[in-house]
């Protein structure tokens, strides 16, 4: 990491399991209702609920200080690892690109992620790594202070 990069109060593997099966309940059931009147079907694979889908993981936590609603619950967030404030690059590295790493090895680097969170003391996993992020129980604006006295 560079100088002024630190992870405070890494979530583990369970609370963001945690945090992620409730926001595929919470934010799934709406969308499929969604997407239910929109074209009739509750089709799994419209592309205008997972559309919905891929902007709430993309723009909620850009905007709501990384959390997402499952997030928020458990008390964990999606931050930078510079105490910088989440943007759209991050979140569609985190979002997009991890999800076609996924995708691409078949799932492998998905199982890697998992071991990285469990094993790892700063919790982070590959798409953590790719976008310069980790998830933690801090409450915005305990990192951005402890950032102000390491830079």
């Amino acid at each position: 990491m560079r100088r002024g990069d630190q992870v405070i109060k890494p979530a583990g593997f369970w609370i963001r399991l945690l945090g992620n099966l409730l926001d595929g309940i919470i934010v799934s059931i709406p969308l499929g209702l969604i997407g239910f009147l929109i074209t009739g079907d509750f089709d799994r694979e419209d592309p205008i609920t997972s559309l919905i889908g891929f902007i709430y993981a993309v723009a909620v936590p850009i905007l709501w200080y990384g959390y997402t609603i499952g997030k928020r619950i458990v008390g964990v967030r999606i931050v930078k690892v510079n105490g910088k404030k989440l943007g759209i690059g991050a979140m569609l590295l985190r979002v997009l690109v991890a999800g076609i790493v996924y995708g691409i090895t078949l799932g492998i680097a998905l199982i890697v992620s998992v071991f990285m969170v469990v094993f790892r003391k700063d919790k982070r996993s590959l798409h953590d790594m790719m976008a310069g992020t980790y998830v933690t129980y801090s409450k915005p604006g305990e990192i951005e202070d402890k950032q102000a006295f390491v830079d």
